[in-house]
């Protein structure tokens, strides 16, 4: 990128979404600098930042492509390093509603790595970068502003081993990339910008996570066993080969059924998930730690871009925008998608404006994401929200697509290309895929989804 838009931004964060927007900030700004509480530099463990970081973490496969562009050859060198590649149906194990889904080569990779071990290779790219330089164990503790506060100015921030002192830095740009407990709300409304509308829909999620040793080979091939929850049993589990020859193995329920955290418990929760592969699996292999539990309450979104106004150079992205449900995998990948955005904004040669990009953020990554992800989860009787006819027809539409994707590898491949956001989910509509879904379904769907495809309902009443 030849023309810079400024000479300094400010990324507080040193999250996923941080480090993805420093990369593309050092391509228009002179100086980048990335700002964290806790020590970034050489970090190989879950951080205290990340407190979900020893949790299971999946980059979808339009996450994984992001990635690839911002830093090319960063997943050969992750393969080396310990990563697993796998094709997205040929080599991870799917089950719906306890039946596997068909295998099938889709052309479509899937890595699998700990979380520590991929924002370590994404950190080290981004800190290689001349123009970017980190400042850790800083606490953020409020924004700089013009007079009038229509513009942001930089940040003060506090050191936390010289006795709190503070410093005050200066820039063009502010981005916040800080997460769900971000202070960006509380700042807008004490500089009289209004309260920022915020969308929450409980799912009362919890999950508990424990590596293992395997002394013999559950996965004959694959990479991962990814037994998903369904309302007809909330429960599910995932296990992975992951870095530094382990197994990461994590159980997940909703609504308060939250597996346990100690061994006994732990196994016995996996036992009662809809498919007996990642049980059997643990009768012989060695844990490396005792299971750590982690909750997820609330999905969060927080509506930046219904904001009549704005401060000038400040933006949020990430987490700090919208918290979803982590059994869908796709925290990391929206923020992965929102970098795309920056750039494109950036490519103009002259400062973003916030709310234009805000917009774009939401209408681009966000809102595709969150409608999916909040409708998937009302189809769990206990979650709270309204349920209207094209709710229910959708619901029930994709409890047919799963099952038809349990004898069908073409809509197998159809419906996880959704699930890695590389598809819109209309495209389930297509009448290649329909059509291949009514061959396996007329006769089960309900009458009211029936009737809304044309020509079907006379045909499914006649279907024995």
């Amino acid at each position: 990128m030849g023309t810079k838009c400024g000479d300094r931004a400010i990324v507080l964060g040193g999250s996923m979404a941080g480090l993805f927007a420093a990369r593309v900030l050092s391509d228009a700004y002179t100086h980048v600098t990335v700002v964290d509480r806790d020590t970034l530099t050489g970090a190989t463990e879950p951080r205290k930042g990340v407190p979900q970081g020893r949790q299971v973490h999946g980059l979808l496969a339009s996450g994984h492509h992001v990635i690839e562009e911002l830093f090319p050859g960063i997943t050969d060198d992750m393969v080396r390093a310990g990563a697993h590649l796998g094709d997205l149906a040929g080599n991870l194990r799917w089950y719906v509603n306890g039946v596997r889904l068909r295998r099938t080569r889709t052309g479509v990779q899937a890595l699998t790595s700990s979380r520590p071990f991929l924002e370590r290779h994404v950190r080290e790219r981004v800190q290689a970068l001349p123009n970017v330089e980190f400042l850790e164990r800083r606490d953020i503790l409020r924004l700089c502003t013009t007079p009038g506060h229509d513009t942001v100015t930089g940040a003060v921030v506090a050191r936390q081993d010289d006795g709190g002192a503070e410093e005050t830095l200066t820039a063009d740009l502010v981005v916040d990339t800080t997460g769900r407990g971000s202070r960006t709300p509380a700042w807008l409304a004490e500089f009289g910008y209004g309260q920022v509308e915020e969308e929450r829909q409980k799912i009362g999620l919890g999950y508990t996570t424990c590596h293992y040793r395997m002394r013999s080979d559950p996965y004959r091939g694959d990479t991962a066993i990814n037994i998903m929850a369904s309302p007809a049993l909330p429960r599910g589990a995932i296990a992975a080969k992951v870095d530094g020859d382990r197994t990461v193995v994590t159980a997940y329920g909703i609504l308060g059924d939250h597996p346990p955290a100690d061994h006994e418990g732990f196994l016995g929760f996996i036992k009662s998930v809809a498919a007996p592969d990642i049980y059997d699996a643990l009768q012989d292999a060695e844990p490396l730690h005792t299971p750590v539990a982690y909750r997820f309450p609330v999905s969060l979104r927080r509506r930046y871009e219904r904001l009549p106004r704005f401060p000038r150079g400040l933006l949020v992205m990430g987490d700090a925008v919208c918290s979803l449900n982590p059994s869908y995998a796709q925290g990391m990948t929206v923020a992965a998608l929102e970098t795309r955005t920056l750039r494109r904004h950036l490519r103009s040669g002259r400062a973003p404006q916030p709310l234009a990009f805000q917009r774009d953020i939401a209408r681009d990554a966000v809102d595709r994401v969150w409608n999916l992800m909040t409708g998937s989860d009302r189809a769990y009787p206990g979650v709270e929200g309204e349920r209207h006819l094209m709710d229910r027809a959708g619901h029930s539409y994709v409890t047919l697509v799963q099952r038809a994707g349990t004898r069908d590898p073409h809509v197998a491949a159809a419906f996880l290309r959704v699930i890695a956001l590389l598809e819109p989910e209309e495209s389930l509509l297509r009448p290649t895929i329909l059509l291949r879904v009514l061959k396996h379904s007329l006769g089960t769907a309900p009458a009211y989804l029936r009737a809304l495809i044309p020509g079907t309902a006379e045909r499914g009443a006649r279907t024995p």
